[in-house]
């Protein structure tokens, strides 16, 4: 069974920064793609950054230059870097990765989502 955990969410004003982290567990081959999410009320969940195995990284127009995804292969984690804040970047947050389980299976895992709040 894999899990990915996220941490890091919180209140924080306009301006501000956060930084969340995902940490994956369990037993697998490795992690292709991993990305992070973002869902609010009444709205469909939608990709903000996606980073590869390799490194290779694409972001939402909205977020770029001012959120930088990073990963940590040795620890099985991935980051999202949230500087300069919005309000409408207010919403849950959710890890997504793609997992190699066997040599020839893949599976996509979410995580449980993790709260994001920017006070105006």
């Amino acid at each position: 069974q894999v899990q990915l955990v996220e941490s890091g969410g919180g209140l924080v004003q306009a301006g501000g920064s956060l930084r969340l982290s995902c940490a994956a567990s369990g037993a697998f081959v490795s992690i292709r793609d991993m990305a992070w999410y973002r869902q609010v009320p009444g709205k469909e969940r939608d990709l903000v950054a996606r980073i590869s195995s390799a490194g290779t990284t694409t972001y939402t127009d909205s977020v770029k230059g001012r959120f930088t995804i990073s990963r940590d292969n040795a620890k099985r984690t991935a980051y999202l870097q949230m500087n300069s804040l919005k309000s409408e970047d207010t919403a849950v947050y959710y890890c997504n990765a793609v997992v190699l389980t066997t040599l020839t299976t893949q599976y996509n895992y979410w995580g449980q989502g993790t709260q994001v709040t920017v006070s105006s």
